[in-house]
């Protein structure tokens, strides 16, 4: 690269400061590519650290069982007008998008639950909250779909939204 630069002598200033420039922007990546704690390393160690079974509530009947025994805090990641259509019995709703807005209503001790309409960002906000320290968060797959197609009770309204940002 010093080579190319002398060559470049005389020449136009502003390729030589180009050069300079994708330089040392090169060795910044490649410093940053070899610490120990950069931003890959750690979602790859977070990826690595997921249990079998992906931190999920894989049916109705699980489910069920699980807010008989533990009762745990279920929360809609849907929009509040999905929500308003029809939810499970006891969910508070927290939209995807203001989930990082609405920590504060997220125990940190007592097991919650995420459910959405196909299981997409349900999982979206499991992992959210996973690298944000919460270890007491599982998804449910089968999601809102699954079960509404299960014939359960459902609630109507939206008397349990949690106002978003």
């Amino acid at each position: 690269m010093c080579f190319c630069l002398l060559l470049g002598v005389g020449q136009d200033p502003t390729i030589a400061a180009t050069l300079t420039e994708a330089e040392s922007i090169s060795q910044e990546r490649m410093q940053t590519l070899l610490e120990p704690h950069n931003l890959e390393s750690g979602v790859d160690r977070f990826l690595r650290s997921i249990p079998v079974g992906y931190y999920t509530i894989a049916s109705v009947e699980e489910l069920k069982s699980l807010l008989k025994k533990s009762q745990p805090m279920l929360v809609d990641v849907r929009e509040a007008s999905e929500y308003r259509s029809g939810h499970i019995p006891n969910a508070i709703n927290i939209p995807l998008r203001t989930l990082s807005h609405n920590l504060n209503q997220i125990p940190g001790t007592r097991p919650v639950v995420l459910y959405c309409s196909s299981g997409y960002r349900s999982a979206m906000g499991v992992m959210t909250l996973h690298l944000l320290g919460y270890e007491n968060v599982q998804g449910f797959p089968p999601s809102f779909v699954g079960w509404k197609n299960a014939k359960e009770a459902m609630t109507y309204g939206r008397s349990k939204t949690i106002a978003s940002r």
